[in-house]
């Protein structure tokens, strides 16, 4: 009986959390439908404020209206808790508010929250999430701070501070919801494509943000020794650096005559900067995505399906799953036993999860290509990029989420729901993962490559 209890438990840890995002995802689009939410005054239908909450609360990006036109200080507050909560996630939440009302927390918590961030330990789960919240404050208080040198000296100082905090938040939690509407509808930070008071902290908050709880602490507490660091540190260290410099370098080359014509040389510099670090689930732009090569686009939609790191605010495969699929690819093409790296052996196990991340993740998004292309006939290469967008909550779009139907954007939410919870959690926490018997079937291979 205990047995069954303990199997039936761990089945639910991730439908557990999955529940707590749908339960905030509907609470903010029923307030989001009210007229005090909207800049006119009058309700909100149904499906538009169901999927901006989906997007604020997935910390997604993708918006059917503007934010800033359409939805009044109410409702972008609103907005903006969705993604704080979304950011740092429900569990997370819950326990926090637990710790500050002096309660006692559970062992099902600490589990929860364990699974929710993707810790490998329950020990010091909480003290972890303590030390996040401080930082989270921290990062998000020294982001709005520099961009209050942009933003007030052109709005003045009530509302220059709101777009401060609005946008280092947003950019933290790597969200990509902005208020720049004022300038013009959907337009983002396209007038401060090479200001530094903007380019520099976003970027700065979207790359901490992106790089996980974990990676904080194991920073903070071995300085900038890397050699100390735990091989996750390392790993995802290493593969944030390469996907940041690297991507840049290549949107350089593709968009220099494209997207980016025009701009000075310093303007180049940030816009390749900022499209390399905001592909990877921030959903922020300084140049007209539509205005983008096609080349631009897929390699785009390349690291928006990466995303960033795990247990942080990102989305995507993870940075940890795209590096150890590579090298294990390159181990078994080099003729080795296994992936190494750092000085370490990776387990066939992790292989195994990353690869099934990938497949999923991929299976996912094509289904719903497939499936949209087939019923509302939108242009094929733009519909790839909104669905690696989705899936990988980035935001990023080059304006066709607006043109969905109601199936189009009923499977962009799911996207963006299974993006932000994990595909292969949300699966396991319908099936329980049978363990290794003891008599197996005999082992046959297969013709591949």
């Amino acid at each position: 009986m205990e047995r069954r209890k303990t199997k039936r438990y761990g089945v639910n840890k991730t439908r557990t959390i999955a529940l707590n995002f749908m339960a905030i995802i509907f609470i903010g689009a029923c307030l989001l439908t009210l007229p005090v939410s909207s800049r006119s005054g009058q309700w909100t239908d149904f499906m538009t404020a169901l999927f901006t909450a989906t997007s604020a609360s997935c910390v997604t990006g993708l918006v059917l209206v503007d934010t800033f036109s359409h939805w009044s200080v109410f409702g972008q507050i609103l907005i903006l808790i969705l993604i704080q909560i979304g950011g740092l996630g429900t569990i997370a939440i819950r326990i926090l508010v637990a710790t500050f009302l002096r309660r006692n927390i559970t062992l099902k918590s600490r589990n929860l929250l364990q699974e929710s961030i993707n810790s490998l330990q329950i020990g010091g789960i909480v003290r972890l999430i303590r030390q996040a919240l401080f930082g989270t404050l921290f990062f998000e208080g020294a982001g709005a701070f520099v961009m209050a040198f942009y933003f007030v000296p052109r709005l003045g100082w009530y509302r220059g501070i709101y777009y401060s905090i609005f946008h280092a938040v947003s950019a933290f939690c790597n969200a990509g919801f902005d208020l720049m509407g004022y300038q013009g509808e959907y337009v983002s930070f396209v007038s401060a494509v090479d200001h530094p008071l903007i380019n520099i902290p976003i970027m700065l908050l979207i790359i901490i943000g992106g790089l996980g709880f974990i990676v904080w602490m194991d920073v903070w507490k071995q300085k900038f020794c890397f050699r100390k660091y735990q091989f996750h540190t390392k790993l995802v260290l290493t593969t944030t650096a390469v996907l940041v410099f690297g991507g840049a370098v290549v949107f350089w080359l593709l968009e220099s005559e494209a997207s980016m014509a025009g701009l000075s040389v310093k303007g180049k510099v940030y816009a390749s900067l900022f499209a390399s670090v905001t592909a990877r689930t921030a959903g922020f732009n300084t140049v007209d995505t539509a205005l983008m090569s096609e080349g631009g686009k897929l390699f785009n939609t390349i690291l928006m399906f990466i995303g960033g790191s795990p247990g942080s605010t990102a989305g995507g495969i993870k940075t940890t799953s795209a590096a150890v699929i590579f090298f294990y690819m390159l181990a078994y093409l080099r003729g080795k036993h296994g992936a190494e790296v750092f000085g370490r052996r990776i387990s066939d196990e992790t292989v195994r999860k990353a690869i099934t991340v990938f497949v999923l993740n991929l299976f996912l998004a094509l289904s719903a290509i497939l499936i949209i292309n087939g019923v509302e006939k939108l242009p094929m290469l733009d519909l790839v990029f909104e669905s690696f967008s989705a899936i990988g909550t980035v935001g990023m779009s080059t304006g066709l989420t607006r043109d969905l139907g109601t199936v189009g954007r009923i499977l962009i939410m799911i996207l963006m729901f299974l993006g932000r919870v994990g595909s292969m959690s949300f699966a396991f926490s319908f099936y329980e993962r049978k363990p290794v018997p003891k008599v197996q079937l005999p082992e046959v291979e297969v013709p591949v490559g």
